[in-house]
């Protein structure tokens, strides 16, 4: 990561769209999936929505993050997202940052790091990479004990389930 101060900056609007989030989270558990949730906000106003559905719809590229920037693209009817801003309740993946960039996302805020697979400084630092065509600002951090939580609680039931 960059600098770390500038990565635990938020506001009260990014914890507003956090909870969001968070709610849209438990979505994907209720259907099987690793409860992580995203919202896209745009103006201040939430454009996008997503939660992980790689379960659900047998994909591998249907995570919250790519659900929500499918949406947001659809709506606006462009590619293109500058101005937005992507709210995950967990740091992005690899490819899920590497879309970020691609759409132009103009900041990502996320709640709990992903130290075994974070592309958003982590493991990786692909929104912030000065080789690519577009830097994304981050700010980590944001409900993150929650967030975590909800995984933690997640992949311990699932143990406790593969036991019996």
């Amino acid at each position: 990561m960059k600098s770390a101060e500038a990565h635990h900056t938020h506001t009260a609007a990014d914890v507003e769209f956090m909870r969001k989030a968070l709610e849209l989270a438990q979505s994907a558990q209720r259907h099987g999936d690793v409860p992580v949730g995203a919202v896209i906000a745009i103006g201040g106003e939430i454009a996008a929505v997503g939660f992980n559905q790689k379960e659900a719809n047998h994909d591998p590229t249907a995570h919250a993050e790519m659900v929500a920037l499918r949406q947001a693209s659809a709506r606006r009817g462009g590619w293109r997202l500058s101005g937005a801003t992507l709210y995950v309740t967990k740091e992005p993946c690899v490819m899920c940052a590497a879309a970020c960039v691609a759409a132009r996302i103009e900041r990502l805020v996320f709640g709990c790091p992903d130290p075994k697979g974070g592309g958003a400084g982590s493991v990786y630092d692909i929104v912030e990479d000065d080789r690519l065509n577009h830097r994304v600002k981050v700010s980590s951090g944001v409900l993150a004990e929650e967030a975590a939580e909800m995984l933690r609680a997640f992949f311990r039931a699932r143990r406790t389930q593969d036991d019996f």
